[in-house]
C-alpha cells in the first residue's frame, strides 16, 4: 500500500517542485545540482561577475515536520482529500517511549517528524519544504545572478539549499526570508 502511496504523491512532488529541487526525484541526485553550481561559477567567471552562496543544510530536518501544518500544507499545494487522509490516518496515534539510562520513559504522542525510513518520508518531506520556499519570496526576489536572461537565486536538493547572489548584500534578503519561513 505505502508503495502505491508513494507513486501518487510523486506525481504531485513532480508537479509542484522547480527545477532547482532535484531531491528525491528519479533521474535527479545530488551530482547534478553540483554540476550545476560548477556551471553558474563557469558563467559568473565568463560574465565577469560576482558570485556569493550560502549553503543551507537544516539541522534534523524529516524531525521538524509538524503534523498540523503538513496537513494544511498538502491541501494548499492541491493533493487531493483521499489522499490526505490516508496519511493523516497513518501518522495517527503514533506514540514512543524512550529508554534512558534511568528506564524507559511513559508513552507520549509524536506530533511531529516523519517516520525515519518510511518510502514516503522523502517525498512527504518534499512537499513540505516546496511550501517554505515558494513562501520566503525567493521568486519575487531580485537576488540572484542573472545568466542568459536567466535569474538564478538556488538550487536545491531536499533539506540542502544552496542561495546564490552577485553580493553579501543581495544574499541577505533570501537568507532571512528563507530563516523565517523554516
Amino acid at each position: 500500500m505505502l508503495k502505491i502511496l508513494q507513486t501518487r504523491l510523486q506525481q504531485y512532488v513532480n508537479h509542484e517542485h522547480p527545477d532547482v529541487q532535484a531531491g528525491c526525484r528519479k533521474g535527479r541526485g545530488t551530482r547534478d545540482q553540483i554540476a550545476n553550481i560548477r556551471w553558474i561559477i563557469e558563467k559568473a567567471r565568463e560574465f565577469q561577475k560576482n558570485i556569493y552562496f550560502c549553503f543551507i543544510d537544516y539541522a534534523k530536518a524529516f524531525d521538524c515536520v509538524n503534523h498540523n501544518k503538513l496537513w494544511k500544507i498538502l491541501k494548499e499545494m492541491g493533493i487531493p482529500d483521499h489522499l490526505t487522509c490516508l496519511l493523516r490516518n497513518l501518522y495517527a496515534g503514533q506514540e514512543a517511549t524512550v529508554r534512558t539510562g534511568h528506564g524507559t520513559t511513559d508513552c507520549f504522542q509524536i506530533r511531529k517528524g516523519v517516520c525515519q525510513g518510511c518510502i514516503l518520508s522523502p517525498c512527504i518531506f518534499n512537499l513540505y519544504a516546496e511550501y517554505i520556499m515558494r513562501n520566503t519570496g525567493l521568486e519575487e526576489v531580485q537576488a540572484g545572478i542573472k545568466i542568459a536572461g536567466r535569474n538564478i537565486n538556488n538550487v536545491r536538493y531536499a533539506d540542502d539549499t544552496t542561495l546564490m547572489a552577485e553580493s553579501e548584500e543581495e544574499l541577505k534578503s533570501p537568507l532571512v526570508k528563507a530563516k523565517e519561513k523554516s
